[in-house]
């Protein structure tokens, strides 16, 4: 057996390499376990292949029904869907944030790009991509299917790449020098050191994307193609065809559904993870307690899938090796002044291409809306931009001072991680028969009393960013914190917000743009044929989306994406450039 490792603080820079024994193992029950839940993984993935590739023409041989005894079908389905859309939601942000975190150049268009992506209702997506998916696969319900993991897609990406080039922007300053120290490529130091210190801040934000999917699964699963409505089966359309009929019973069977799947996935995925993501904490003193897993444990401990797992670990090992990206030599870089020659021709593509985008935009307008259209689409987005602003404040307040409790503490953690994925995931559609009855009944301002369902699945942003920066604390800082007595309102101020301001400004950008997307679902309302509207920008795209109106439409996702860029660029961005630059660990 033999092992190299270098450590920096408790991160292992290792390769997962070992000599497997030549001698007979006995097969453990920790073997059997792990072989029938990988077993039962695989028969799940090919049956869910095999439906989506079925012919289309199944939907209307068997549509969506309310009877209880189709939920485990459809929650199955749902979550395949949403596994799949996390998986491409993790390789587009492994992808797309390095590059936007290590060159200045692209980062000017990256970044901006992820503002406008991340303030692109769900519903816009759905608007304008399942008309082409569907195009691709005519005759078979991939298109359909497509169309529908790529709208989950959208909302989790934006929320995990936005954790993972935070994590990049403040890698701490010893870890550099380690990377200089071992003369590691770029391509090295991605893998061996950006990457772990990352990794526990982008498990909990892949906890909260998946949460998110959930959110607006209704809108994912019961898409509009033409004229016609096609309900996927799943949790979603189940959903959505009870509130249809005003089932409470089926939608109580829904919730009932939803929290045995995300205990589910809690247990034998997202608990595993936190486990394994803490030895990954920056710091040079171990703590007293730590996350525990008991899958991680089975695994860990079955020889069985050591074994089977051990080419995969060697040959990522050896990808991780690979001396890519080495920084250039110092005569080869450019001089100064070549340098600024390529900056100005930098920006005067970028000047172009702002011009060319402006022409475009001017010719739609002119052509398709009128001077009154957009005065009163500006009007219903500031009334959304207050809710937003006013909310984001309130949930601050809250959860901020929680997060940091919860996520100092693991074992607490780990009991309220459960809950509040089940809470984050909870769609507001499901909360429509409480708001219009509770509306209706006492005759209330729907402008100010269905905007707490804006913040309901979004506040989860804030508090997970939190609890993930709270849990990679270093205890090292802790414990000078005890020894020079820092107490009370001095230790809030001195230690603990600083500590996660970077993780809670990353968690109120996606809160923010959350928000304004959950505006959609939440300022227009309905039970049955009974509706409730609210005032603002996203009634405004929900109703333009129900006639069928694109132009219309556009003029109001344009208008949330400028709105939603202006705060980046103006209040977030600017705070996150001072997180970067003033509370990190170095």
């Amino acid at each position: 057996m033999w092992k190299t490792q270098y450590s920096i603080g408790r991160n292992q820079i290792s390769p997962p390499t070992g000599v497997v024994s030549t001698h007979t193992a006995r097969v453990t029950w920790f073997d059997m376990v792990a072989f029938m839940l990988v077993a039962a993984i695989l028969v799940f993935v090919a049956w869910g292949v095999g439906e989506f590739s079925a012919p289309i023409s199944t939907l209307k041989r068997d549509p969506i029904t309310l009877e209880p005894q189709n939920l485990p079908e459809y929650a199955l389905r749902t979550t395949l869907r949403m596994l799949i859309a996390v998986s491409a939601a993790l390789a587009f942000t492994l992808i797309y944030a390095p590059i936007a975190a290590k060159s200045r150049k692209a980062g000017q268009i990256l970044i901006p790009v992820l503002d406008i992506l991340q303030s692109i209702p769900v519903l816009g997506y759905v608007s304008f991509t399942v008309t082409a998916f569907v195009a691709f696969f005519p005759r078979s319900m991939l298109g359909v299917e497509l169309a529908a993991i790529f709208a989950i897609f959208t909302a989790q990406a934006w929320n995990m790449t936005l954790s993972f080039y935070q994590s990049l922007r403040t890698v701490p300053a010893e870890m550099e020098d380690a990377a200089r120290v071992f003369n590691l490529s770029g391509w090295q130091k991605f893998w061996r050191m950006e990457l772990p210190y990352a990794m526990p801040g982008l498990v909990w934000n892949m906890m909260m994307s998946m949460s998110g999917g959930w959110f607006f699964v209704v809108a994912s699963e019961a898409i509009t193609v033409g004229n016609e409505q096609v309900f996927l089966p799943g949790i979603g359309s189940y959903i959505a065809l009870a509130i249809q009929q005003q089932d409470l019973n089926a939608i109580a069977c829904a919730i009932g559904a939803m929290g045995i799947v995300i205990m589910l996935y809690d247990q034998l995925l997202f608990r595993p993870l936190v486990a394994w993501s803490d030895k990954f904490r920056y710091e040079f003193t171990a703590r007293e307690t730590a996350p525990k897993s008991w899958m991680l444990d089975l695994f860990q401990k079955s020889a069985l899938a050591r074994r089977l797992l051990w080419p995969l670990g060697w040959v990522l090992h050896k990808i991780a090796c690979l001396r890519l990206f080495k920084p250039a030599p110092s005569h080869r870089r450019l001089r100064a002044h070549s340098a600024r020659l390529f900056d100005y021709a930098w920006y005067a593509l970028l000047a172009l291409l702002a011009l060319f985008c402006l022409r475009h935009v001017v010719i739609f307008l002119s052509t398709s809306i009128s001077v009154a259209d957009m005065w009163h689409v500006a009007q219903m987005g500031g009334i959304t931009l207050a809710r937003v602003v006013v909310l984001i404040m309130l949930a601050s307040l809250l959860w901020v001072p929680l997060g940091i409790y919860i996520g100092l503490r693991p074992g607490l953690a780990a009991w309220i991680q459960p809950l509040a994925q089940f809470l984050a995931a909870f769609p507001a559609n499901l909360l429509f028969p409480l708001a219009v009855f509770l509306i209706s009944h006492y005759k209330l301002n729907a402008d100010i009393w269905l905007s707490p369902l804006m913040i309901l699945g979004t506040q989860w942003y804030i508090l997970f960013n939190v609890v993930a920066g709270a849990s990679v604390f270093p205890n090292d800082l802790q414990e000078a914190a005890k020894n020079f007595k820092i107490r009370r309102w001095l230790w809030w101020k001195k230690v603990a917000l600083p500590g996660v301001f970077p993780y809670y400004i990353t968690g109120a950008i996606a809160a923010s743009g959350g928000a304004w997307n959950a505006s959609i679902v939440s300022e227009m309302v309905s039970w049955g044929d009974e509706r409730i509207t609210a005032r603002g920008l996203g009634s405004y795209i929900a109703q333009m989306t129900q006639n069928g109106d694109f132009a219309h439409i556009a003029l109001g996702i344009g208008t949330m994406s400028l709105m939603v860029v202006l705060c980046n660029r103006f209040v977030w961005w600017p705070l996150y450039g001072m997180a970067a630059r003033k509370f990190r660990f170095d």
